[in-house]
């Protein structure tokens, strides 16, 4: 398979709550700002321009969710692949100028996506001084489709995305792009919307400095520390200030044969059998994270 898509870009949020999420974003979860004006601000968590792209807006919703193609090349036969998937291409120009090219395109389910090429990136200058955990990368989504056999067949005619595992009813499937972890975007059967973005947390010990900083901030972890069978990463959940769950995940398997790989079918279905299914050390979701749902902004 040929991924067009290497893995996450950046994470577009719209938000009536911009000051609070700029302050959460870097108390807590510990990103910088690169950028900042009267309706938007830009953070990272290393020497990139942008992972995640806070909008000031009359609600809090999710704008877009955006895919790194390392070449404009790339970018440019995502474009030519968007109608013919059955998707509408929204504008053929970045929408950020840190980058050199992008492709924005809506989903008839109410999805939008932009592939773009890298933001600018200081490489060599990753670490900064933060109050928060400070974590190393944007690393996934987890978006929620009412058809998500859709919308994973538009993602893998688009974008060239490969299918890593799923269970058996669809209620919950993850896909994986050319760096070939496990997944970089999740697709949760469910009313439009994105369940949660994630950060990668290389070291155990960040999660007991995130659970100590949000007690600090009279707040707690919704979910975790575990470790999930799908990916095999560890993880821990808590809100943002907008009401959309932020995951804290450790690095995940790797698809390291990509010409013979074979999806998982997850088959049992039954709780509380298939707990360890999702949670190697036991501990099931609590029901506040299986039914979280933020919303998509309505499309034009």
């Amino acid at each position: 398979m040929s991924q067009l898509v290497f893995a996450m870009g950046h994470v577009k949020l719209n938000t009536n709550k911009l000051e609070e999420m700029i302050a959460d974003s870097t108390d807590v979860l510990g990103l910088r700002v690169t950028y900042r004006d009267d309706t938007s601000a830009w953070l990272s968590s290393n020497g990139r321009a942008a992972e995640l792209v806070l909008v000031e807006a009359e609600e809090n919703s999710f704008n877009t969710i955006g895919l790194e193609a390392l070449t404009t090349e790339a970018v440019r036969e995502a474009a030519s692949r968007v109608a013919g998937a059955g998707c509408t291409i929204v504008t053929e120009e970045p929408s950020l100028p840190c980058m050199a090219a992008g492709v924005t395109f809506d989903t008839p389910e109410g999805l939008r996506f932009e592939v773009h090429t890298p933001t600018t990136d200081d490489m060599y200058n990753p670490r900064y001084k933060t109050a928060g955990v400070g974590p190393r990368r944007l690393d996934h989504v987890n978006l929620m489709s009412p058809d998500p056999q859709t919308t994973i067949r538009q993602l893998s005619e688009i974008c060239g995305m490969g299918l890593s595992e799923r269970m058996v009813n669809d209620a919950l499937s993850w896909m994986y792009g050319g760096n070939r972890q496990h997944h970089i975007l999740g697709v949760v059967k469910g009313e439009v919307g994105v369940h949660h973005y994630s950060f990668e947390f290389p070291e155990f010990r960040m999660y007991c400095e995130l659970g100590d900083i949000l007690d600090r901030h009279d707040r707690q972890l919704i979910w975790g520390p575990g470790r999930h069978r799908p990916g095999d990463n560890t993880y821990a959940y808590y809100y943002d200030p907008a009401g959309c769950i932020v995951e804290c995940s450790g690095p995940m398997a790797l698809v390291a044969d990509d010409a013979t790989f074979q999806p998982r079918i997850i088959t049992n279905l039954e709780r509380p059998g298939n707990v360890r299914d999702m949670n190697v050390w036991g501990t099931p979701a609590p029901l506040e994270w299986r039914e979280a749902h933020f919303p998509f902004a309505k499309q034009a």
